[in-house]
């Protein structure tokens, strides 16, 4: 489901994009949702990179969630996770991990639309692919993307950051890609200091 970005999503992408422009951009990409569109416009509207406009790409769509989608939060979370005592989504993550929640979450899915972990790694991993076959040791590159993307990236990349927090909007995660490995410098930064 989408939403489109509310008057504070709008200020959170203008506030990310005043911390973010003393980065000058070489590339950029965006999810298909309109609201991380118009993130990475607001972005780029202020950068001093030479990008202007970001490459839409699959790939960096946040989980499809099937059947939840746009369904009350909570009531999908006691679903899934109710009989472990588990009732948000944030606890699910700690208690189980991400990569098992997505599985969780497709086998609950009366219709079978959900992306469990391997189909949603799949399309990520495509995505990076390409990013990493364009692009060189070096290049800055922006992808404005989703919360459960983000924390999913967070969980493979990292062994010490925390995916169950949850991912604030407007916030910067950084990756260093280097020689095809990639590595989280640091995740959901909402401070002025990058």
């Amino acid at each position: 489901m989408d939403a489109p970005l509310t008057d504070k999503g709008i200020a959170d992408a203008k506030h990310a994009g005043d911390r973010l422009k003393v980065i000058p951009f070489d590339a950029a990409y965006t999810s298909d949702a309109p609201r991380a569109q118009n993130t990475a416009k607001y972005i780029l509207a202020v950068n001093p990179g030479t990008v202007s406009e970001a490459t839409i790409d699959t790939a960096f769509r946040e989980e499809n969630f099937g059947y939840f989608e746009g369904n009350d939060d909570l009531q999908a979370w006691h679903m899934i996770g109710g009989p472990d005592g588990y009732d948000t989504f944030s606890k699910m993550i700690a208690g189980y991990s991400i990569e098992t929640v997505k599985d969780m979450i497709a086998a609950k899915d009366p219709y079978h639309d959900a992306e469990d972990n391997a189909q949603f790694w799949a399309r990520l991993d495509a995505g990076f692919n390409r990013l990493i076959a364009t692009h060189h040791d070096g290049d800055k590159v922006l992808v404005a993307s989703h919360g459960t993307t983000i924390r999913s990236i967070v969980s493979r990349y990292s062994d010490t950051l925390d995916p169950s927090e949850t991912t604030e909007n407007g916030s910067v995660t950084k990756l260093t890609i280097t020689d095809g490995h990639i590595h989280v410098d640091y995740f959901n930064n909402t401070s002025d200091a990058l």
